[in-house]
């Protein structure tokens, strides 16, 4: 969610009965501290950062969190071993994204509250395995005893009620906010999720970091040059810097990478966040009402 989520679009879940989250991936530490304090001019309750740990601004972000008191961190793309003692003698709620069974172990060992369980069909980085969430997340749920929270594949009430069926104690949502009033994208991303068809993502990068990216001429580009083998040094000068900006934030859907995941599909509105927190609400009970 760089890019995507700041105090506006969290501001909006919070208040609608979700969990508010900063994608703090495309935030420098001041920028960060100003999207804290906004949130918390206009919300009250609890919020989470979350801190993709492989960004070397991490941990000036990691300062600003604990001197503002966030009550909740997710972190992700990364070893949660790195920030979790600082964290918990912060008595800041820390989760953890994981893609493999070991790696929820691993959060539960070191004192994790929670795991959030993300199937290869998620947007923006992911992991190279490829498990997907319906594989996924009840193999995690039997292996941990920590709650599970469901990401990957999730836009409406339908596929929360199918991920609580699976074990999960709560889902994670990013592709659908990101196609929301209160996003922070540009409308011609916006716009090219709500286009996208069932078949329009790939996985890019595979051999440095693999990355879900709605398809346009630089994910071809890539594709192309990983056939042909280049090695990670020549993909490492392909990517460059700032392509998630520039097609999230800045709307270059030519050579940016349109970062979504494959559930983008089947979303075709653009609503305020609060209206889709209150349809999940909706379309999770008419789910659950038309189970056998």
């Amino acid at each position: 969610m760089i890019w995507v989520s700041g105090w506006r679009l969290a501001a909006a879940v919070a208040r609608a009965g979700g969990l508010g989250v900063l994608g703090a991936g495309s935030m420098r530490a001041e920028v960060l501290r100003h999207h804290i304090r906004q949130l918390r001019s206009v919300w009250s309750g609890p919020f989470a950062v979350n801190m993709p740990l492989l960004y070397k601004h991490m941990s000036d972000c990691m300062d600003v969190i604990i001197q503002e008191g966030v009550p909740i961190v997710i972190s992700s793309a990364g070893s949660p071993a790195v920030v979790a003692k600082p964290l918990s003698q912060a008595g800041i709620i820390h989760v953890h994204v994981v893609a493999a069974v070991r790696q929820a172990l691993k959060c539960q060992n070191l004192g994790l509250s929670a795991v959030v369980c993300e199937g290869y069909e998620a947007g923006g980085h992911n992991a190279p395995h490829g498990t997907t969430s319906f594989c996924l997340i009840p193999q995690i749920v039997d292996a941990v005893e920590i709650p599970v929270i469901a990401a990957g594949g999730i836009a409406d009430g339908r596929g929360m009620a199918a991920a609580m069926a699976l074990g999960a104690q709560g889902v994670q949502v990013g592709t659908r906010f990101a196609a929301s009033q209160e996003s922070s994208a540009h409308p011609k991303y916006k716009a090219a999720v709500i286009g996208a068809g069932d078949r329009d993502t790939v996985v890019a990068f595979r051999s440095l970091v693999p990355v879900r990216l709605i398809k346009n001429a630089f994910s071809q580009k890539v594709l192309d040059a990983e056939e042909q083998g280049l090695d990670t040094e020549e993909l490492k000068a392909l990517l460059g810097h700032g392509r998630g900006r520039r097609a999230i934030f800045e709307g270059d859907l030519e050579t940016g990478e349109i970062e979504a995941g494959q559930i983008a599909g089947m979303i075709r509105d653009l609503p305020l966040a609060g209206d889709i927190v209150r349809r999940f609400t909706q379309e999770y009970a008419e789910a659950r009402s038309r189970l056998p």
